[in-house]
């Protein structure tokens, strides 16, 4: 089976590195509860306008990101027996590029660079499953979507859901 998988918010924890910059630079104290179901975007004042944005442009923001609990292991065991490919979208923050690319390769190294696709629409994707936390991205893909849980689609709804890697190895080996 061909096993396509997104990077932020399913393989790296991006929403809780921008938690740590609303709080840091916007004066928040917010938590992963607090944003359940909501936009990030709305909770940054208008005087720090588009900082968020231009931080993600510039890329460097994608170079530590904390590693999604169990995604290693389970990503490794599930390569051992399908094709992995990692699906990321780059193209509206080109400058993630390089980051994202020596982040995979620091945390993934048995992902082979080949295996690694950085695009924009992920309907163009030919896999027979794609794990993705976007439900836009799973929209128009032809395979098998499967949401992985994250705060800004809990009320999403039409997709299989995984909210853990765990659930994710348990869904493949059945």
């Amino acid at each position: 089976m061909r096993i396509a998988v997104d990077m932020d918010e399913v393989l790296a924890d991006t929403l809780i590195k921008q938690l740590e910059w609303l709080n840091t630079e916007c004066g928040h104290s917010l938590t992963l509860a607090d944003v359940v179901g909501k936009d990030l975007y709305d909770f940054i004042p208008e005087k720090h306008g588009n900082q968020l944005l231009e931080l993600l442009r510039q890329g460097a923001f994608f170079a530590d990101l904390p590693v999604m609990k169990d995604s290693q292991e389970v990503l490794r065991r599930l390569a051992e027996d399908h094709e992995v490919f990692i699906a990321t979208a780059a193209m509206e923050f080109p400058g993630s590029f390089g980051p994202k690319f020596r982040w995979l390769a620091q945390h993934f190294p048995f992902i082979e660079p080949s295996h690694i696709v950085f695009c924009g629409n992920k309907s163009i994707l030919h896999a027979d499953a794609l794990i993705d936390d976007t439900p836009r991205n799973l929209a128009g893909f032809q395979g098998r979507g499967i949401l992985f849980s994250s705060p800004h689609n809990v009320n999403v709804t039409g997709y299989a859901r995984v909210s853990s890697w765990r659930e994710v190895e348990e869904l493949f080996r059945a």
